[in-house]
């Protein structure tokens, strides 16, 4: 079989992923099974292990990321990633993946994941991940996969892929396009984080070092400014819970009303959430357990993913998921955001539950939590708030380039916008 034969001067013809792989070599590989990797294996400190939870946006989030040591590494040598590998879960979130630049060749494909090392004689690997993203290949994966309660893929379905044979040139021109947006994407991203991060230092500077402006002046009481105070969270805020309408009822979705689930906080890269992936109408909310809460409501993953969090600014409500926190006096409403996502493992170590842990909101609101004076919450206010205003900005920016990008790749990948 010759590079010839995919060619046509009419349209692009598709090929197998699995038959390029067999004819010009490269690798489809699952993770390492359960059996050759235990929880006992997992260290602080080691070699990275990718699982599906550390893939987000296209990338690898390092900050999730478990390991193994370096003797646990060498045995599971074979699923080493590599410059080019391209990596996403092979069951649950199957639509997205990562690609692997040379930073990241030192991590190991974990269990849950499977890796393509596609065969760069006939294909640019960014050209691949970048089609993998397409919707269309996202829904292709989602119809093949097989399992009934969760999707779950296999290297026999993923070499069933068809991808586009262009020549090489055509490739890496499509990829330089498409990477000058994600290289303004990644540079919005990385100011947010930035800006959080900044935020929380202010946080964690004047709430807990207590280094807070005049502290200099002020008394310290039981462990805290004698002007202070402290209480269980039910003091300061109001707790609302979720609910779905039923999925039976087809009135009561495609609405107008932002319905949040879990899975659009965990996926979100920021504390500030724009929209969500299903909305719901006034019937639907009506007559379901759902709620509308106020915009800059704190919402709060309680079950499973427990303690993430994020803001909208807008009204919105969520299903079961969230204890959804609204504060007392919406001057703390920062404070208190900082506050507890200071506190995560503290929350979770209050979840419970043998199917997944849960956080239920009497125990939420029994837990204690320090009262700072008015004056310094309103001046952390000030600050947090300009900086949150800040990242919904960048934010809309960086969903706008996405938005871009996604209506060219689709074009650039069939030959219709010229590369």
């Amino acid at each position: 079989m010759r590079l010839d034969d995919y060619r046509d001067d009419a349209a692009v013809k598709t090929v197998a992923l699995g038959d390029l792989i067999d004819e010009y070599g490269g690798l489809i590989q699952t993770g390492p099974f359960g059996s050759q990797l235990h929880q006992r294996d997992y260290t602080e400190h080691g070699v990275p292990v990718v699982m599906p939870k550390d893939i987000r946006a296209g990338q690898i989030d390092e900050s999730t990321v478990a390991r193994v040591s370096e003797d646990k590494a060498r045995q599971l040598s074979r699923h080493y990633l590599k410059p080019g590998s391209i990596i996403f879960p092979r069951r649950g979130e199957i639509g997205k993946c990562a690609y692997v630049d040379g930073y990241k060749e030192s991590f190991l494909c974990g269990t849950g994941c499977v890796k393509i090392e596609p065969p760069k004689e006939i294909l640019e690997p960014q050209f691949v991940y970048y089609y993998l993203s397409l919707p269309r290949v996202v829904e292709w994966l989602e119809r093949n996969a097989v399992g009934t309660t969760m999707p779950n893929l296999n290297t026999k379905i993923i070499g069933r892929i068809q991808l586009p044979v262009l020549p090489l040139h055509h490739q890496r021109r499509v990829v330089s396009i498409l990477s000058m947006y994600d290289r303004l994407i990644e540079n919005n991203r990385r100011r947010i984080r930035l800006l959080e991060k900044a935020v929380r230092l202010v946080y964690k500077e004047w709430f807990i070092r207590l280094h807070f402006p005049g502290h200099e002046q002020t008394a310290i009481k039981d462990g805290i400014p004698a002007r202070w105070d402290r209480g269980p969270i039910d003091d300061v805020c109001r707790t609302v819970g979720g609910g779905t309408p039923s999925t039976k009822r087809p009135e009561y979705w495609d609405g107008d009303i932002t319905w949040i689930v879990p899975s659009d906080v965990t996926k979100n890269d920021c504390l500030v959430l724009i929209g969500s992936e299903r909305r719901i109408t006034e019937k639907g909310l009506l007559e379901s357990s759902a709620t509308i809460v106020p915009a800059e409501t704190i919402l709060m993953t309680s079950r499973a993913s427990v303690g993430y969090f994020a803001l909208m600014d807008r009204e919105v409500c969520t299903n079961q998921g969230f204890i959804n926190i609204i504060p007392r006096d919406a001057g703390m409403t920062m404070y208190l955001l900082f506050n507890l996502m200071s506190r995560v493992n503290e929350i979770r170590s209050n979840a419970k539950g043998t199917t997944y842990p849960e956080i239920s909101k009497g125990r939420f609101r029994a837990m204690d939590i320090v009262i700072p004076e008015e004056s310094v919450v309103a001046r952390f206010a000030d600050l947090a708030s300009d900086v949150i205003r800040q990242i919904r900005i960048v934010k809309r920016s960086t969903l706008y380039l996405a938005q871009a990008r996604d209506l060219l790749l689709p074009r650039l990948m069939s030959g219709r916008i010229p590369a």
